[in-house]
């Protein structure tokens, strides 16, 4: 199955979701979605996953310590504490009490990526000025590399694509994602801020000339977009070419171990490997505190061209980040690679759909073609991707960060 064909999965007119969903707004097109057992049950645990103290993801329950050190690198705070400055200063009082949170709130993990709305928190872009918008644009540049301001601006644009090919553009737009920022914009004190909505979940923390992203869900379904505008881009096509790349360099022997299943949906895989939401992804929304096993290859059995592959595809994973804080994460996942592992669910065929997962110490990222949401397909395919990046051991949010900064203060 390949990219090209999706438009053979397109929902027909008569669907529920499609026919009886025009003219509603997001909340009344999500209530009787989220009133199915369902829905609820995901909702239910979701709220129980929330209240959890945040821990971090880990192998054993217990967060190593000492990874993530304070330090320089290089990020140009007064750019984006001006940009949220601005942002702030077009919002109505009431827009900013709904937005403008603690940096501790429960606000933040709160994040999720269908397009239901399963939480009103916050402000929706989309409800939000012109000029507000503009500026929310302007926080986005200050935070992102300029090949990460245009993927996350192509994410949101993919959305509106998916409303264009409905006739859904009240549901599903470029705007359709909630905002909040949390802490106090500074030069000097932790702040950070997100947007979460249908297939972007971005949450960045901001501490100095420190940053740090994650987690960070992104997704889209189809990749291959042509707006009404006539713009047109494809996503996520590094991360699939590089990922299929070093999976097909590796012996038969390594690709054997790190296969965990052959099939994309295997009869072996235990309970916990699989769920409605996220699929093969373990890294989803409301997933801080999850203990995983550590599986696959160890990258150490690599030769040193596919470890240098690998830290290329982790680069492309982070090629969003702005310029220092990209190469001082880069340096932070060099300096654990003999404590990485790889692994793969799925073939590895040019055409066959695939998982594969990176994990270390500091350092947790996933790939997964995934079945049809929007499309028809039953079957996971190559133009229904999602990604995540996740900072294991405690640094999602920068919380680790945020941590140190208060026990220094209170030193």
């Amino acid at each position: 199955m390949t990219v090209a064909d999706f438009r053979a999965f397109v929902l027909a007119e008569s669907n529920d979701r499609v026919g009886k969903s025009r003219g509603l707004d997001p909340v009344t097109y999500s209530r009787p979605i989220l009133e199915t057992p369902r829905a609820i049950a995901l909702k239910a645990e979701w709220d129980r996953l929330q209240d959890e103290p945040y821990v971090g993801i880990t192998h054993d329950g217990t967060p190593e310590r000492g990874l993530f050190p304070l330090e320089d690198q290089g990020f140009d705070a007064a750019l984006a504490v001006s940009a949220a400055e601005s942002l702030l200063a077009t919002l109505t009082p009431d827009e900013r009490a709904a937005s403008c949170k603690p940096i501790d709130a429960r606000q933040w993990r709160g994040w999720y990526n269908p397009e239901l709305v399963f939480n009103t928190e916050g402000v929706r872009l989309e409800d939000l000025t012109p000029a507000s918008r503009d500026c929310f644009l302007d926080l986005l540049a200050a935070c992102t590399s300029a090949r990460g301001f245009q993927k996350i601006r192509r994410l949101m644009k993919a959305n509106l694509f998916l409303g264009e090919v409905y006739d859904l553009r009240q549901i599903m737009n470029e705007w359709s994602y909630h905002f909040h920022i949390f802490g106090t914009p500074s030069v000097t004190d932790p702040w950070g801020w997100h947007i979460y909505g249908h297939h972007v979940g971005f949450n960045v923390l901001i501490l100095g000339r420190q940053l740090v992203i994650a987690p960070l869900f992104m997704g889209t379904e189809p990749n291959e977009i042509t707006l009404e505008s006539g713009e047109t881009f494809a996503m996520f096509k590094e991360e699939e070419v590089q990922g299929l790349a070093l999976m097909q360099s590796l012996s038969p022997e390594l690709q054997d171990r790190a296969t965990l299943f052959i099939q994309m949906e295997d009869p072996a895989m235990p309970a916990w490997r699989f769920n409605f939401a996220d699929q093969r992804h373990l890294g989803g929304a409301f997933q801080d505190n999850r203990i995983l096993p550590i599986e696959g290859v160890p990258v150490s059995e690599f030769s040193q061209a596919q470890r240098q592959a690998l830290l290329d595809l982790c680069e492309t994973f982070h090629a969003h980040w702005p310029d220092g804080p990209r190469h001082a994460r880069m340096r932070q996942i060099k300096q654990h690679l003999d404590r990485t592992t790889f692994s793969w669910i799925g073939g590895h065929g040019d055409d066959d759909p695939f998982y594969y997962h990176i994990h270390s110490p500091v350092l947790m990222l996933e790939f997964d073609h995934h079945s049809g949401m929007w499309l028809s397909n039953e079957q996971p395919a190559k133009f229904h991707i999602h990604v995540i990046s996740r900072i294991p051991n405690g640094n999602d949010y920068g919380k680790a960060l945020i941590a140190q900064h208060q026990d220094a203060r209170h030193a």
